[in-house]
């Protein structure tokens, strides 16, 4: 019989629901049932992507016995992840406080106030390399919140404490200036992987925001070593088998630092800012591969991530059934082994895969299978007719292999990141259908998750709105999006509704006495702690996203407070930049915009022609663009922008000062390249 998950809309908790654990989702209501019971609860918090919170699923919560003990001494709740960040974020903070590392499945006991007082991540079946059995700590729990009562709520209630005296650096009277930003990048030289590309070891995670960072840095002060992190870090990625060399698109990261072997899920936010990223090098460099795998890494998200709704979905798994086994296994869908090359393609052609594709009798994964790579070596692969022939036919064979599941909800920050991406890839390489693509994916943003007074809810599942209110990161990301999509579409609409979500930011988010950001709005739901965190995780922080976006707008419409609002924000990054650079990327890049004006360009005349086109083309840090016909009045930029004797023309502003207009777009790329 089917748990309390049954009527969910999350497809993680769907996956759960025919589970013989008693399941509830997050309620007061099940906090209540475990007031009544008198017994603990057991919370448990991932996402449908998870690897291993599918094995613990397969071992624990679809066994009978473990289900059973669960149901008798505890109250059980499952928490996606992904529709919750707020609660995920407060007790993650718990977690790492407690046992110094974090990840998922995250599995937390709370008392029925939702005080944490013990704490884990995945618990094997039965005792395994040190680990206690999920039985046993099952049992341990019981044993102490029956016999120790009164030690169990004394550990309570001094994390809640600990959590709640934990204070940032904070001081919203100083920004981030040329010092700091220099620091912040010889702290990054230091932790660069020069042989490998990345920074840190294994595994090895993309790092979207840090790269952005590294190119406005380059593209403010010249700083060569900045653009060859960014440039050797992006060439390493896009040749190793995180990225997927036939249908494009990046897997989640990579077991090694080398960037071969990856954890082969594919998520919705990694992709549209590795998209973004890349089109943004190709834009520094002219770069042939940062071209491809921008447009590839668009392609990828359109045709396998678009919902029927046209918003887009949030992740591929990363495991898939091997037709071999009938097992569910991880990678099973993208990797080969040489028999299996020679088999789709015949012998001569297979040498050729192996030689381009980096697949060897041994293989480089499991069981003789090889990750598909791009190494560097030339030789046979300047033929490039045949090496296309040969990709195009193993992705056809791949595609007769079972699919990985698709997570389809719809979540609105990672769609506003995905929006900024296509918008920009469709107007850099003059693809309309992915300007289209965005502008789709904005429309269901605000048809199905603004409410009338334009406030944002987390979630969508088939065209049905989840319960969940949206969370910083969700207004900032969508006011993002569609930042960028004014930018592109010269529809001042879009402008229009960032405006509304940031002011949201301003009255709900932001303390007015400090200028710090909460990652929930004052009228959210209280958990034990409101979260907060300004470091950048697998996206951009919500607090440093908001002030980007803040940024962008005050550029295009001189509200004061917006810009004030950034600027206090920013502090923040003055403490952290020069001390942990690589957990902070976004903040940094938003302070370079700042340092930078930014620049404020105005294009009448000329909506997606050359000189729209060279203004988007621009690699001044955070440069807005407004792009219309004279008079209007859709965007502030344009107002008393008349044409210059007819022609369409740009007008380049910086700090309450113009330069001429110019109806010429090799002057306008001067401008706006100017240090």
């Amino acid at each position: 019989m089917p748990n309390r998950l049954a009527h969910e809309t999350s497809p993680y908790l769907l996956q759960h629901a025919d589970n013989p654990v008693d399941w509830w989702p997050w309620s007061a209501e099940a906090f209540e049932e475990a007031r009544k019971r008198g017994v603990p609860v057991l919370l448990s918090v991932g996402y449908s992507s998870c690897h291993w919170c599918h094995v613990m699923a397969h071992e624990s919560f679809e066994d009978d016995a473990t289900a059973a003990l669960m149901n008798e001494k505890f109250v059980n709740i499952k928490v996606d992840r992904e529709e919750r960040p707020d609660v995920d974020a407060v007790y993650m903070e718990a977690v790492q406080a407690a046992t110094g590392q974090g990840g998922w499945p995250m599995t937390v006991f709370l008392t029925p106030d939702a005080e944490p007082f013990y704490f884990g991540t995945y618990f094997p079946p039965e005792p395994r390399h040190g680990m206690p059995s999920f039985p046993q700590v099952l049992d341990g729990v019981h044993r102490a919140w029956t016999d120790r009562r009164g030690e169990v709520a004394e550990v309570a209630a001094k994390v809640v404490r600990d959590l709640g005296e934990r204070q940032l650096t904070h001081s919203a009277d100083e920004q981030p200036g040329e010092d700091e930003l220099a620091q912040a990048l010889l702290g990054l030289t230091r932790d660069y992987d020069a042989a490998h590309g990345g920074f840190g070891g294994a595994p090895k995670f993309p790092p979207s925001m840090t790269v952005e960072f590294l190119l406005r840095h380059y593209a403010r002060t010249g700083a060569e070593g900045a653009l060859q992190m960014a440039a050797d870090t992006c060439e390493r990625m896009a040749r190793g088998g995180i990225y997927d060399q036939l249908g494009g698109g990046f897997a989640r990261y990579s077991v090694d630092r080398e960037w071969i072997v990856p954890h082969f899920e594919k998520m919705l936010y990694d992709n549209a800012l590795l998209c973004r990223a890349y089109a943004h090098l190709w834009r520094a460099t002219g770069s042939e591969l940062a071209r491809r795998v921008a447009l590839e890494t668009a392609e990828f998200m359109v045709r396998e991530l678009r919902t029927n709704e046209g918003g887009f979905a949030s992740a591929l798994d990363a495991d898939s059934e091997d037709p071999a086994t009938g097992q569910h296994v991880e990678g099973a869908y993208y990797v080969w082994t040489a028999a299996q090359l020679r088999e789709v393609l015949g012998e001569a052609d297979a040498e050729l895969a192996m030689t381009c594709f980096g697949v060897t009798e041994e293989g480089t994964f499991e069981k003789g299978a090889s990750v598909l790579q791009l190494p560097v070596a030339e030789g046979p692969l300047a033929d490039t007719a045949r090496i296309e022939s040969v990709r195009e036919r193993l992705l056809a064979a791949r595609a007769e292999r079972p699919a990985p599941g698709r997570d389809d909800k719809v979540v609105a920050a990672w769609n506003g990141l995905a929006i900024a991406a296509l918008a920009e890839v469709g107007a850099y390489f003059d693809r309309p259908d992915l300007i289209a693509a965005a502008v789709g994916a904005g429309d269901l943003l605000v048809r199905l998750h603004m409410d009338a007074r334009a406030r944002l809810a987390r979630t969508s599942k088939d065209g049905q709105v989840g319960a969940n209110a949206g969370v910083l990161e969700d207004y900032a990301d969508v006011a993002e999006g569609f930042l960028a999509l004014a930018s592109v579409t010269g529809e001042g609409v879009w402008l229009e509704f960032a405006g509304f979500l940031l002011d949201h930011v301003l009255a709900q988010f932001v303390d007015a006495e400090s200028g710090a950001l909460y990652d929930t709005a004052a009228d959210a739901e209280r958990l034990i702690r409101r979260p907060q965190d300004p470091t950048d995780n697998a996206a951009p922080s919500g607090w440093t996203a908001a002030a980007g976006a803040l940024l962008s707008y005050a550029a295009h419409t001189g509200a004061e407070p917006h810009r004030t609002a950034a600027e206090r924000a920013l502090g923040i990054v003055k403490a952290l930049g020069p001390r942990v650079p690589r957990f902070i990327g976004h903040g940094l890049a938003v302070a370079e915009a700042a340092l930078d004006g930014p620049r404020e360009v105005a294009v009448v005349g000329d909506v997606l022609g050359d000189l729209h086109r060279t203004a988007l083309l621009g690699t001044a840090p955070g440069a807005v663009v407004a792009a219309g016909e004279p008079g209007s009045g859709e965007l502030p930029l344009l107002a008393d922008r008349p044409l210059v004797d007819g022609h369409p023309a740009a007008y380049v502003c910086r700090g309450f000062v113009c330069a001429a207009p110019t109806t010429d777009p090799a002057e306008l790329a001067e401008q706006l390249s100017r240090a």
